[in-house]
């Protein structure tokens, strides 16, 4: 078969559906949710506002947040057979663990089987909470403690801290924790959002299109660019080494881990708060060198631009998960937990106009022949 067909491979610059969530300008380097520019969210919201807005649509009030964070709260629990199923598989990579939990939550929760909007609304509240108890409880448990216990007056992003490292973060590491969140909320059809409303349109339920959406992101050409960062820069070792390092890595026409985007032509907006973020925590930690092997990175990387290959996002975060002695397999579980409300608002979308998504290949194999049977061949 034969045709005059023109092949998106990726389905690179096709237009599947219509989205009110998130806004990208790849060329002018902007990204907006829900019309708010990424820099007023990440310098004046928390995380908690920020998936009230990808949910609900607008900024919430004080009323409607209160509300709001005390669902938050009312999640951060776990069955304890969840607990057993982690336990388990605790030798398995931390995202493997907690796609099993996820899915495992779906066969004990008798609510998560539900499909109409409001269900996946209330169950997608719930998985927000639940998916770093999740990962913090994997990250006691194969270390041979027992899980932290969450604290109901802490903030999501500094509880998250609070259960991971079993002390209570500074002001200016929970916030930083927040605001990485809220850069990684929402990013419109990436790989990972895609597949998520691939199975929505099959009409399941939100845990399903969760564990897609969790499986895809695992993929280390999706999720695993922060921890390649950490790795290089523990390769470069010296701010005096990055630009022989970059030198020899574009003399073999290899990529420098976290520059460049699919989407992004200029620096990816969100860089530049992670990169202040790098600077503090790392004065606070009393590691400033990690900032400044990156800057050098960066200060290398400066002919190529004009190219398109500026940073991005990730490119800053695995220094912040290494000042706080996170295990680099953690990076994109971290990752997962920002993405929560993206993936839910995605999925809610996908469920409210649905359609089965079910594009084409185009045959490319032998003509029609005729079947010989087994005993001629």
């Amino acid at each position: 078969m034969t045709q005059d067909v023109k092949i998106n491979r990726g389905l690179k610059g096709v237009y599947f559906e219509r989205s009110a969530v998130s806004d990208i300008d790849g060329a002018k380097g902007e990204l907006t949710y829900r019309g708010y520019s990424i820099h007023d969210l990440a310098t004046q919201s928390t995380f908690e506002e920020v998936c009230y807005l990808l949910i609900n649509g607008e900024l919430p009030d004080s009323a409607q947040l209160a509300d709001f964070d005390g669902k938050l709260k009312q999640g951060r629990h776990l069955p304890p057979a969840i607990r057993d199923i982690i336990a388990a598989c605790k030798d398995g990579h931390p995202m493997d663990v907690l796609r099993t939990a996820v899915s495992a939550l779906a066969a004990m929760d008798p609510e998560s089987q539900k499909v109409s909007e409001k269900a996946f609304v209330e169950n997608g509240i719930r998985l927000v909470s639940q998916v770093p108890m999740i990962i913090a409880a994997h990250e006691a448990i194969r270390n041979g403690r027992d899980p932290v216990a969450p604290d109901m007056d802490l903030s999501h992003a500094a509880n998250w801290l609070w259960m991971l490292k079993g002390e209570k973060p500074s002001e200016d590491a929970a916030r930083l924790a927040d605001v990485d969140f809220i850069l990684h909320a929402e990013h419109g059809s990436n790989a990972s959002s895609f597949a998520a409303r691939v199975t929505i349109g099959t009409e399941t339920n939100l845990h399903g299109g969760i564990v897609t959406a969790l499986s895809t992101l695992a993929g280390p050409a999706h999720g695993g660019a922060a921890e390649d960062v950490m790795k290089m820069v523990h390769e470069i070792g010296k701010p005096e080494n990055a630009a022989e390092y970059v030198k020899a890595k574009r003399a073999a026409r290899e990529a420098v881990t976290g520059f460049g985007h699919r989407v992004y032509r200029k620096e990816d907006p969100r860089a530049r708060h992670m990169r202040d973020g790098v600077k503090r925590l790392g004065e606070e930690m009393g590691a400033p060198e990690w900032y400044e092997i990156l800057q050098a990175v960066v200060e290398a990387m400066k002919p190529y631009s004009r190219h398109g290959l500026n940073v991005n996002v990730d490119f800053y975060s695995g220094v912040i998960y290494q000042l706080h002695g996170i295990p680099m397999d953690l990076y994109v579980p971290i990752f997962a937990i920002g993405r929560m409300p993206g993936w839910i608002i995605q999925c809610l979308e996908q469920q409210r106009g649905n359609i089965l998504i079910r594009p084409l290949t185009l045959y490319n194999g032998p003509e029609p022949r005729a079947y010989t049977p087994i005993k001629d061949r």
